[in-house]
């Protein structure tokens, strides 16, 4: 199991990618040219189904334990009025999500996932982005830990999601600071704020970059600039990379908790499908930098995993098709 007990090993561990099992995709390929239809007629669900044999490292890959993991934490710049909501909604929210009446409770159903919670110091919010630090270095790696700890053995599918009032503030931070742009190429409505309330969201991430402009590591960028969840969350996709278990992204802040990897070992991203494109408007411009192409677009932007967990279901069909189809041969139909 991934620990991150010191800013060596997380360093390390990103250094150290395994890689995907070259073999086992071409044997789906070869199994996929040999099914009861057209080559290619089945468009991305074919890529799905090699995506996840390449990852599992299995010709015929399984979708029998799949795991969603909510990481909630609060946020300093929060006070800031960058919000349409107070952080008080961030711990009600996770109260409802433990007792399943969320929208990610009926869809992590749906899609046969199992659904863990994971609060982080909500009683603690990180410290203000615009003029200090998000966290201690101890704090953020307790957040990686904590990320790494919902990534266990047995997995075949893991969909990281988060709760935090004003989290779509440090992860527009995170992007641009990963990526380059002035805060209004990466601020949006989060939550529905508009007018004054937007105006103050652009502002506390311009003076969050000036604060953090010497923040150049994955790590620092992380630290400074996020928050408990949104590490939590870098460091359950950097974990679940080291069991080769794919990863199944959500909308902006699970991409964005990806920026500062991505942008430093981009083949952080090799084991990642993008759920689907969040109306949030840096995420289209996100997921081009990460190279994803999202499985749906349905202008939803509540988070909580949802569109991911909407999107795990395009994956068990993916591997129904590919696994339960028949062969040409054993149809006894006549190939072109």
């Amino acid at each position: 199991m991934t620990r991150f007990t010191s800013v060596a090993a997380f360093d390390a561990a990103l250094a150290a990618l395994p890689r995907a099992d070259a073999a086992a995709r071409a044997a789906a390929s070869a199994r996929q040219a040999r099914l009861t239809k057209p080559p290619g007629s089945l468009g991305r669900l074919e890529d799905i189904a090699l995506f996840m044999a390449a990852w599992q490292g299995n010709a015929r890959p399984r979708f029998d334990t799949g795991r969603v993991a909510i990481f909630a934490g609060n946020h300093g710049v929060a006070a800031r009025g960058v919000s349409a909501f107070p952080p008080a909604v961030t711990a009600q929210m996770v109260a409802n999500f433990q007792v399943g009446g969320a929208a990610i409770n009926a869809l992590a159903a749906t899609a046969g996932l199992s659904l863990t919670i994971v609060p982080l110091s909500l009683a603690r919010p990180t410290g203000d982005i615009t003029i200090e630090p998000a966290m201690s270095a101890a704090e953020c790696l307790d957040a990686l830990d904590a990320g790494a700890a919902a990534v266990t053995p047995g997995l075949d599918l893991f969909v990281p999601g988060e709760m935090g009032i004003g989290n779509t503030t440090p992860a527009a931070a995170l992007c641009a600071a990963s990526y380059g742009g002035a805060a209004v190429d990466w601020v949006g409505p989060g939550t529905g704020v508009a007018g004054d309330a937007l105006a103050a969201k652009v502002a506390a991430v311009d003076a969050a970059l000036v604060r953090h402009a010497d923040a150049t590591t994955p790590f620092e960028r992380l630290r400074r600039l996020g928050g408990r969840e949104i590490a939590a969350i870098a460091g359950a996709i950097l974990a679940a990379r080291a069991a080769r278990v794919p990863v199944l992204l959500d909308g902006f802040i699970t991409g964005a908790a990806l920026a500062p990897l991505a942008a430093a070992q981009p083949a952080i991203v090799d084991h990642c499908l993008a759920g689907h494109v969040s109306a949030e408007p840096g995420h289209a411009r996100l997921l081009a930098r990460l190279g994803l192409a999202p499985l749906l677009a349905l202008d939803m932007r509540l988070g909580e995993a949802s569109g991911a967990a909407l999107a795990a279901t395009l994956v068990r069909a993916a591997l129904a098709a590919h696994n339960g189809m028949a062969t040409f041969d054993q149809a006894g139909v006549s190939e072109a």
